[in-house]
């Protein structure tokens, strides 16, 4: 798939300002929509934006399908008519600086429930038709996604395979019993998705009309404790009991001696293949209704990916499996047509991993962190890119800029220098002007980078449980300069045609 030359920032949502304790898609959004399409950026890359799981991370979302019900904005819920004004008044300890998501989350699930109980007490109204209509479009995942939160509530988020072996086998008599005890925690739920779907449509909208297009991304693997594993066992490495045998994750790497351990269950692509992909068809599907190009993570792992026995604590002993290769990517194809697709190869790439990604004309991924480890012929350097790619100066699991140079080794601050014609005070300017000159069709920076903020505003450190996910803007930190100086870098090299002025003054 070629992509239209564009530069883009990265923010994940929750990131954004605002008096609730996170960011949501309401309008601090809209405004952050804005401040791109000022700043000549044509891309946002808003990573997962299903519900969180284990360590505060959207790649280990309780579902593949839904919206993070945390984004759900609280001020249309007021004008709306669901909530009252007093309910909306910042609370002590959620933080304007860090997600504290046992803090966001009490506070907004109740304003949620607050919400979801008004709107069900008014029958006449009119968007009952619309939720309905929702509801129903959505079956095919919604019923199984809502009555496995309002199970999972009630076991107090046990894993479902420490459920009643019933419902845990999903015998049908036990889901019918289900289903006929919590009708009211499963049409919250569903209230939530549709909530979700309706703001979300209507932010994305915004970013089009600003000429902004939207960048998600598709975890390769769903969390153990999900619904799409609990509603479909035998498409995954389960035994008996519902208890993975092996599991995923990758050897050692950059970020870990030991590898990563990620907990999540690997596919049974056989049964896959005798399905036809269907389940992979209409995972794509939905998420491509949702943004204008999917980043998939962990690409490599289509190719062949890292088994580890679920009995082992590290990722050291585990061992390389074929994946589904081409003929997965033949069946969505077949069913979607060409694939908006970014290709996340980074980490052990292969040959036939290269082969896969080219073979199906999907645009790979270079991280300019990574380009000074070695030599000339390193392939994250600028002059190794093509213009079927995308340039990061770093990702979300990278340290920010700033972060880096000041832990890089001696011979990486030296590389980078000579390569960049830089002292390092500058060192993020640096690093998003060499992504924007490049030929990559897409140059992207995190928005730390832009900010030239140091490593203690790090998002993610892969492999670390706690502490991640947690950052967030301020606007106080983005000053006119930062725009301005990406607009004119973005028109100089021909990525977008705000910022032209600035070469006459």
């Amino acid at each position: 798939m070629k992509f239209e030359r564009a530069s883009g920032v990265l923010l994940h949502p929750t990131c954004l300002p605002g008096p609730h304790g996170c960011g949501d898609l309401g309008q601090q959004a809209h405004r952050f929509v804005d401040w791109l399409a000022a700043a000549g950026q044509r891309l946002w890359q808003v990573l997962p934006i299903g519900e969180v799981g284990l360590g505060n991370s959207p790649y280990m979302s309780p579902s593949s399908f839904a919206g993070n019900v945390l984004l759900i904005d609280l001020h249309r819920l007021l004008a709306e008519g669901w909530l009252p004004a007093e309910q909306l008044h910042p609370e002590p300890g959620l933080h304007e600086t860090r997600v504290d998501y046992p803090r966001v989350r009490a506070f907004r699930m109740h304003r949620l429930r607050q919400a979801s109980a008004c709107f069900f007490t008014l029958p006449h109204d009119p968007r009952h038709e619309e939720f309905a209509r929702f509801c129903e479009a959505e079956r095919s995942w919604l019923d199984d996604y809502a009555l496995f939160m309002a199970l999972a509530h009630d076991a107090q988020w046990r894993p479902w395979n420490e459920w009643d072996a019933a419902l845990a086998r999903r015998e049908p008599s036990a889901l019918h019993r289900a289903v006929q005890d919590r009708h009211e925690p499963i049409r919250f739920w569903k209230f939530c998705q549709w909530n979700f779907r309706r703001q979300w449509n209507e932010l994305r909208a915004h970013a089009h009309r600003r000429g902004v297009r939207i960048i998600g991304d598709l975890p390769i693997f769903p969390a153990l404790h999900s619904a799409e594993v609990w509603a479909n066992q035998s498409l995954f490495e389960l035994d008996a009991h519902g208890h993975p045998t092996v599991i995923a994750g990758v050897p050692p790497d950059y970020f870990s001696a030991t590898g990563q351990r990620w907990g999540n269950p690997l596919y049974r692509w056989s049964e896959h293949e005798r399905r036809g992909y269907d389940w992979w068809i209409e995972r794509l599907r939905a998420l491509i209704a949702l943004v204008d190009i999917v980043r998939i993570d962990h690409f490599r792992g289509f190719a062949a990916h890292w088994e580890i026995p679920a009995s082992e604590h590290t990722a050291v002993n585990g061992h390389w499996c074929p994946g589904p290769g081409a003929r997965l990517f033949d069946a969505l194809t077949a069913a979607l047509g060409r694939l908006p697709v970014i290709a996340e190869d980074l980490g052990v790439v292969t040959d036939d991993v290269v082969e896969l990604r080219r073979r199906f004309e999907l645009p790979g991924m270079h991280v300019l962190q990574f380009a000074f480890a070695g030599d000339a012929r390193n392939p994250h350097l600028p002059h190794r890119c093509t213009p079927d790619a995308v340039i990061y100066t770093g990702t979300h699991d990278n340290d920010t800029a700033v972060g880096w140079w000041h832990s890089a080794s001696p011979r990486e601050r030296r590389f980078a220098s000579l390569y960049l014609g830089t002292d390092g005070h500058e060192i993020h300017w640096d690093l998003i002007r060499a992504a924007s000159s490049s030929v990559a069709a897409f140059s992207v920076a995190p928005m730390q980078d832009v900010l030239g903020l140091d490593g203690a505003h790090r998002l993610n450190r892969p492999g670390a449980a706690t502490g991640c996910w947690e950052w967030r803007l301020s606007w106080s930190q983005v000053q006119s300069d930062h725009g301005e100086r990406l607009a004119g870098l973005s028109a100089i090299h021909d990525r977008s045609d705000i910022g032209h002025a600035a070469l006459d003054r």
